[in-house]
């Protein structure tokens, strides 16, 4: 969680719109431009306090647009005494066909615009570019409201998209702490039955806490975040929740047979983890179990990462991180089945004690494997982790996420994350999920018969790292993590590789958490979150 040296922007969401002083409470309305064509002043009247009245609107007042020097808007304007009614922003509007960004009200209130719904492979509310434009529209010195105008079923997504804007770590010296409150209202487009209620907001305040405290561990450097560190945020969830954690760390994973986990980061100072987050409701008939990686850092161990590679491997705990926040923000609105959160929790370090290439490890599985790759520890962990959920937790459906490979971002791209799944109808669901969120996500091919033989060892049940790394190294890092499961299980197991996605620039996004509340939605008590979700 975040503590009082980090950055202190409260956000508060908010079923109904709240009249402003905009002096006191500048306000960015956003929205796409099909649906801010559809928006009237009436709708945002109470933005503009008493800086805009009657005998402003007759007089047809014109705003000179700051942002763009020359241009002469009039924006909000006009009062048509003949039939008594306001105009729809025709002028203001039409500018941000030209321009993202344009001033309604001096530089306090802002009208911007989203790019229209793209390809069937985007979310078609574009949330990915909300931040930028939130970045450039907003003061981000004071109390602020954001108008966001979408469809009710986009809310969700533009909702997440705005937690991301604001990241909580900071260790600046100067101006580090910032208190102020940033209030996010809607202007639902849909028809006037379709408005956001006190359920949905929770599920927004909800979301927005699981993905501001994933990014926040994901920011935080290996020396303020190590194992032991992500343990107490495991356990403050827990508390939240009401929930004790099971923990086995140290030389109690070794004895308990976690080689993988064990292995990877046993020449650390800080010892490695297992975490599990355990929810069991009465009456549930399902059990479904989410599985991170959380390397806390990785050197590549002693096929040691280069002085250029190495820069920005404190995020190598994505996955974890994105499962304990979604984990949070689906239990604390009412899940009524069986969930549980593992966290394979290591840095993976140099050391006297490190694993070295041609050493062999023997799996929670009971698989051996051979190790040719130190830097391919991801998957050491995350096997225990799944084949936990299967001979602990009994689970139905197991799904694991990770930043495990670089190739994710060649094969699917920065915004994608790349997907692996032995069921075509959870593959369904999950793409579905990932436009509906935001947290996009691509299929990438399941064909154990074809990718497995890559990992074929003289002396060990399986290498950790491929052969040929041109053989679709993405399917292979996460069929390795599959084996551990075994290709007869019954249930679904569902593969993320986020690598690319979890961070912009230098930023953590909290990739992961909407997505699970929107593919798990189904067996959410939350109305909103049904609604996203596609039942499997």
């Amino acid at each position: 969680m975040a503590s009082k040296q980090d950055v202190g922007v409260r956000l508060v969401y908010s079923k109904d719109q709240k009249s402003r002083d905009p002096r006191d409470n500048p306000c960015l309305i956003i929205g796409q431009l099909n649906y801010l064509k559809l928006l009237g002043y009436d709708n945002v009247v109470g933005k503009f306090g008493d800086r805009v009245d009657q005998k402003d609107l007759d007089q047809f007042e014109l705003i000179e647009m700051t942002n763009y020097p020359g241009l002469l808007a009039a924006v909000i304007v006009a009062f048509t005494t003949n039939i008594g009614d306001y105009w729809t922003f025709f002028e203001g509007i039409d500018l941000c066909s030209r321009c993202s960004i344009v001033n309604l009200w001096l530089n306090y209130v802002k009208i911007a615009v989203l790019p229209p719904a793209g390809s069937r492979h985007n979310s078609p509310c574009s949330p990915h570019f909300l931040p930028p434009l939130i970045n450039r529209g907003l003061l981000h010195s004071d109390d602020e409201d954001i108008v966001i105008v979408c469809r009710k079923a986009d809310a969700f997504a533009l909702a997440c998209a705005v937690a991301r804007s604001y990241p909580t770590f900071n260790r600046k010296y100067r101006g580090a702490t910032v208190n102020r409150t940033v209030t996010i209202e809607f202007c639902i487009t849909d028809d006037r039955s379709a408005v956001i209620t006190s359920e949905d907001v929770s599920a927004m305040d909800a979301a927005a806490r699981g993905i501001r405290t994933a990014c926040y561990i994901v920011d935080a450097p290996c020396n303020m975040m190590q194992t032991t560190d992500f343990v107490k945020e495991a356990r403050q969830i827990g508390d939240l929740l009401n929930i004790k954690p099971l923990v086995i760390e140290g030389e109690d994973l070794d004895a308990k047979g976690f080689g993988g986990i064990y292995g990877v980061g046993k020449a650390a100072n800080a010892p490695p983890a297992l975490v599990v987050l355990s929810h069991t409701p009465r009456n549930a008939t399902k059990t479904f179990a989410w599985v991170g990686k959380g390397i806390v850092y990785d050197t590549g161990g002693l096929c040691i990462k280069t002085k250029t590679g190495m820069p920005g491997m404190k995020r190598d705990c994505g996955g974890a991180a994105a499962i304990l926040g979604a984990f949070y923000a689906a239990v604390s609105q009412g899940f009524s089945q069986n969930l549980h959160a593992i966290l394979c929790l290591a840095e993976n370090a140099v050391g006297p004690n490190a694993t070295r290439p041609d050493d062999i490890h023997t799996m929670y599985s009971g698989y051996t494997v051979e190790i040719n790759n130190t830097d391919a520890e991801g998957r050491l962990v995350l096997s225990d982790g799944v084949h936990y959920a299967l001979r602990n937790l009994k689970a139905d459906v197991i799904l694991d996420m990770a930043t495990l490979t670089g190739a994710q971002a060649i094969a699917t791209g920065i915004y994608h994350g790349a997907l692996l799944t032995n069921q075509e109808s959870w593959e369904t669901a999950a793409t579905m999920a990932g436009r509906a969120s935001g947290d996009l996500v691509h299929p990438v091919p399941y064909a154990p018969e074809l990718h497995f033989p890559e990992f074929g060892s003289a002396v060990a049940d399986m290498l950790n790292s491929v052969l040929n790394r041109g053989n679709a190294q993405v399917s292979c890092a996460g069929l390795f993590i599959g084996k551990h499961i075994g290709w007869d299980y019954k249930g679904a197991w569902i593969h993320i590789d986020m690598a690319a996605p979890a961070h912009s620039g230098e930023r953590a996004t909290g990739y992961g958490v909407a997505f699970l509340l929107t593919l798990f939605g189904f067996a959410s008590h939350n109305p909103l979150l049904r609604s996203l979700s596609k039942r499997v």
